[in-house]
């Protein structure tokens, strides 16, 4: 359990080192209080831990060193060689462990999803979560927004309780539970809708955005953080490599702006949600029309890795 621990102040003497380098602000790595230390990381299975299977259903018990048994339910059988555990507290005070297996090669290839040679664009906005290039749109759930109202009769009671006492703790703790409630929705919404894509599409084409840059916007930066476009991209990318599907990202300047029929251009505020071509009159969604932009560039780009970009900075 020590050797993750020593790892972890490495890195972080490492990073000031090269900050220090490149005339950073450097940042001297600060003392982790056991109130800051969140989480646990156990390396050696049969040694710091191990896993004992229960007698009734999903329920098993974990046995950590120098901490003893301790029970826990299993959301899915273990398959393959554990290799790590981490043993992580939320600000809610609830624990869970992550378990990380070695699975063979062949037990990956044979739980491969059909193959799909459909491809599809994927224009994200904010009035609806993503438009996709065949014409289907998902809405926009705007979770935070939902939660407004109780978020913020929580943080009333919060602020009243007296500083340093049990209640006010407590009341921390409800504060926590909502932003935990909305964390939750959004990451279940992303995860199915991820799912239904990688079922349907074998080449997925995405705009290269830099979200952090665009969460500037005051006017904007509470939707964008809403939508959670980094957490989707994200999820995006890690569930193809794991189906063996494409996901491309494409430079998305002008995709909005150029009618995806004849090529022209014209600028376009964000109130206008609708394209309308003066060239050859096609009439359609601003976000649909993106999509399509962004079908078409990825089919151009083929053989020209300069109009793709693979991988995109602060996602």
């Amino acid at each position: 359990m020590l050797q993750d621990a020593v790892k972890r102040v490495d890195r972080a003497f490492d990073d000031f080192f090269r900050r220090v380098e490149n005339r950073e602000v450097p940042g001297y790595p600060r003392f982790r209080s056991r109130s800051r230390y969140a989480s646990l990381t156990f390396k050696q299975y049969g040694n710091s831990f191990n896993l004992l299977p229960g007698t009734k259903g999903n329920k098993g018990t974990l046995v950590l060193t120098k901490l003893g048994h301790v029970k826990m339910i299993m959301h899915r059988p273990i398959k393959g060689t554990p290799k790590t555990a981490i043993v992580q507290r939320t600000q809610t005070g609830k624990w869970f462990v992550s378990i990380s297996v070695e699975i063979p090669k062949e037990e990956v290839l044979s739980s491969r999803l059909p193959e799909a040679g459909e491809a599809v664009g994927i224009d994200v906005g904010l009035s609806t979560f993503a438009y996709l290039s065949t014409g289907e749109a998902i809405a926009n759930p705007r979770f935070f927004r939902a939660e407004a109202a109780a978020l913020a009769r929580v943080q009333r009671k919060l602020s009243k309780a007296p500083k340093g006492s049990k209640k006010r703790t407590k009341k921390r703790k409800v504060v926590a539970r909502v932003y935990e409630r909305i964390g939750n929705r959004r990451k279940n919404f992303i995860e199915q809708e991820v799912c239904k894509l990688m079922k349907r599409f074998g080449l997925l084409a995405v705009e290269a955005l830099v979200v952090r840059n665009m969460i500037r916007n005051p006017k904007l930066a509470k939707s964008i953080a809403d939508v959670s476009w980094s957490q989707f991209f994200g999820r995006l990318q890690a569930k193809a490599e794991e189906a063996w599907r494409q996901v491309v990202r494409v430079n998305p300047a002008y995709t909005s702006q150029t009618c995806s029929a004849c090529g022209h251009r014209q600028p376009m505020p964000l109130s206008v949600r609708v394209y309308e071509c003066p060239h050859c009159g096609l009439v359609i969604d601003r976000d649909h029309n993106g999509s399509k932009n962004i079908l078409v560039e990825v089919f151009i780009a083929v053989g020209r890795h300069s109009r793709v970009i693979p991988e995109a900075p602060g996602l």
